[in-house]
């Protein structure tokens, strides 16, 4: 796995997981409630999960719709519990009411996470200056990617935002993986790979039946050959 792209595939339950595992998804983004774009999951969801496919887990911490951390003692206490349950990779990124990276909320959970390596998610595409968010989190332990589409619009909107991005690569606050999703497509994967990125994130287009039906394991195939496809 260490050459080939990364695939990232949205998991609700274990039906999904093993679906998306057996399609050949490298990783999972493990939440609920997709009609508030994806909030953390019980710790009992995730147990069950983690007993179902054997890939890395990443596990959402966000209790509510929006980018602002809202209660984070809260979130500090579901965090806890998940890594005491074996969590061990994270997705989570919240902004002031003004767009900054809110750092106070961020550290607070990261001190709990326990060098757990973990995504920013797409509040980077709300972000009042995208330089200067990856600027200000760029020391922080375990942050290892960025989940962006490049613009809040999705994918379409953000080509030429993660061209340039993807060209900054290992520049002070670009270490970071770049994990493209928010509205992807097939058909942007050539341009893409083309300008050198190598992780790959889908929700929706891994359920062609909608977010009320499971993933399938055919659709997240079709995007795994397709990703390997040179």
């Amino acid at each position: 796995m260490s050459n080939r792209a990364v695939l990232e595939v949205i998991a609700l339950d274990e039906q999904d997981a093993v679906a998306a595992q057996t399609g050949g998804a490298d990783r999972l983004e493990l939440v609920t409630d997709m009609a508030a774009d994806g909030l953390t999951p019980s710790t009992a969801g995730f147990t069950a999960i983690r007993r179902a496919v054997d890939i890395p887990l990443r596990v959402m911490l966000r209790l509510a719709d929006g980018f602002a951390a809202g209660d984070i003692d809260a979130l500090v206490g579901r965090a806890t519990e998940l890594r005491a349950a074996g969590a061990d990779e994270f997705v989570l990124g919240f902004l002031t009411a003004d767009g900054a990276p809110d750092l106070v909320a961020v550290e607070r959970l990261i001190a709990v996470l326990d060098g757990a390596h973990w995504t920013f998610h797409r509040a980077i595409d709300r972000a009042a200056d995208r330089d200067g968010l990856r600027k200000r989190l760029a020391d922080l332990p375990g942050l290892d990617t960025y989940l962006t589409a490049g613009a809040a619009g999705g994918v379409d909107d953000g080509l030429p935002v993660l061209e340039a991005e993807a060209a900054r690569t290992g520049e002070p606050g670009y270490e970071p993986q770049i994990l493209v999703g928010g509205g992807l497509r097939l058909d942007h994967l050539p341009r893409l790979r083309a300008a050198g990125l190598t992780a790959f994130h889908i929700g929706g287009a891994a359920r062609p039946h909608g977010w009320t039906a499971p993933v399938s394991a055919e659709a997240v195939r079709t995007w795994r050959e397709a990703i390997d496809t040179p």
